[in-house]
């Protein structure tokens, strides 16, 4: 019976044991989650910014003579061999108060290509303008069909053919 003793309080105490070690083990706490509180008016965007300023070539006009406001008197398309052959370029900006700058360029060919003349200058241009380009030759321009190019930053913007009579 003594054997009997020993095995139940063996058996007892590996029993009490165990219910010990269950009722020892840590709780786990729940995670608080927080979330950040939400805004109650809406974000602007951040505004576009402003275009920036262009520049136009508005008007060519070919003629002989310039007044002083660089505008030609009397618009032409016909010349003779020793005249002064005037262009002048009108151009404005897309805001006035705004100063852009620019190379605004004249190329004069003759009826096969062949480069007559070019010219370019660097502009700061603000608002209406008028840019004042010339040829002419002491001997006389041959007769025959020419063109000017007018160029805007290297770019061709507007062109002009004339011609030169007798």
């Amino acid at each position: 019976m003594m054997i009997r003793n020993r095995l139940t309080t063996a058996l007892a105490a590996a029993l009490l044991a165990s219910v010990a070690l269950v009722g020892c083990k840590k709780k786990e706490e729940p995670v608080a989650v927080s979330t950040p509180p939400a805004t109650t008016e809406p974000v602007a965007p951040a505004p576009a910014p402003a275009p920036a300023a262009t520049v136009s070539v508005t008007t060519v006009d070919l003629g002989t003579t310039v007044g002083p406001d660089k505008k030609v008197a009397t618009p032409t398309a016909t010349f003779k061999p020793k005249d002064t052959i005037n262009a002048s370029v009108g151009t404005t900006t897309s805001d006035p108060a705004t100063a852009v700058s620019g190379k605004l360029g004249a190329k004069w060919t003759f009826q096969d290509g062949q480069t007559v003349k070019e010219d370019s200058a660097d502009i700061n241009f603000a608002g209406p303008g008028q840019t004042v380009f010339s040829i002419n030759s002491p001997k006389g321009f041959p007769t025959g069909k020419y063109k000017l190019e007018v160029m805007l930053d290297g770019a061709v913007v507007q062109t002009r053919d004339f011609e030169v009579t007798k």
